[in-house]
């Protein structure tokens, strides 16, 4: 099953929560439970509509690791995998 959003929207692949920090303290499991602040976009909706009728183009790409806001992704999970749905607007940058 895959996963097509609509407008501007984007569904993003969570970031692997680490374990360990790399000084080697290990995260307790409470942390799991903080939602994610980063992770990699696999598809990109076609963009907003606008009152002329065209689209908006997106200005993120399949592929690119972004930022975006903590509280504003909505979850949803597809075969035991899970995925955010977050619109353009609530990402705030791309890592490069």
């Amino acid at each position: 099953m895959q996963l097509r959003p609509l407008g501007d929207r984007l569904i993003v692949k969570p970031a692997a929560k680490e374990e360990m920090t790399k000084a080697g303290i290990i995260l307790p499991d409470t942390v799991d439970k903080e939602r994610p602040e980063h992770g990699e976009v696999i598809a990109v909706g076609p963009g907003r509509l606008l009152d002329s009728g065209s689209r908006a183009p997106i200005s993120v790409k399949v592929g690119d690791k972004v930022v975006f806001k903590k509280y504003s992704p909505d979850e949803v999970k597809i075969e035991n995998e899970e995925f955010l749905v977050i619109s353009e607007s609530d990402v705030m940058a791309v890592i490069e």
